[in-house]
């Protein structure tokens, strides 16, 4: 009886026990480099990481989607990875949910416009105005909201979303809060609140 009782004391250690189930840790993965697999992400390597140590100081991420159709994200990254400073973004998401990483991370894409706003209309814009910029964040892009700019994400690039931005506060070490929509940060489209809905959704998943 009392090896018995043992045997079902382990075994309850052991289910509780997330590292014994032998589940990625992804925040590792997030700070390596090279061309990692990454549990949950359709990734295409336009770029490599580099050492996380020596990438730029990114202190932000800010949300972006672009007007073009389904199946642009590919187009945009492969022109971004051949001149990495245009205007454009480090990580591109298509609406099947693949994610285009195609700068290194340690060269800074054009991206926003100056972050201009400060009427405080979404969120305190006394931290980000001028502050929250291109030298400063990570821009992601969401592409497929053509020819109507209203049309939400797809749900394959909200489930990509939920990994790829903890990857990217894990591996720059990036605070929740500084997960930001186009439209927080600077005047935008008049149409439509860019990114605000996946800026929203990335705060409220949480840690």
């Amino acid at each position: 009886m009392t090896f018995r009782l043992l045997l079902i004391a382990i075994g309850a250690v052991v289910l509780s026990s997330p590292a014994s189930a032998g589940g990625p840790d992804l925040a590792a993965i997030a700070r390596s480099s090279g061309t990692p697999d990454i549990p949950g992400l359709k990734m295409v390597w336009l770029a490599p990481w580099g050492d996380v140590e020596k990438a730029h100081p990114w202190a932000n991420i800010i949300v972006h989607q672009t007007e073009g159709p389904a199946g642009s994200a590919r187009g945009g990254a492969q022109a971004q990875s051949k001149n990495p400073t245009r205007r454009g973004v480090m990580v591109w998401v298509e609406t099947d949910g693949t994610v285009y990483w195609a700068v290194a991370d340690n060269l800074v894409p054009t991206h926003t416009d100056g972050a201009d706003r400060n009427d405080n209309k979404y969120i305190d814009n006394s931290k980000t105005y001028h502050q929250v910029n291109k030298d400063t964040s990570i821009g992601v892009e969401f592409a497929g909201n053509y020819p109507d700019v209203t049309t939400s994400a797809t749900d394959a690039q909200i489930a990509a979303w939920r990994i790829l931005v903890k990857v990217l506060r894990a591996r720059y070490r990036i605070p929740l809060d500084h997960v930001y929509a186009h439209n927080w940060i600077d005047y935008k489209d008049a149409r439509y609140c860019e990114g605000c809905a996946l800026a929203t959704l990335a705060r409220e998943w949480g840690e």
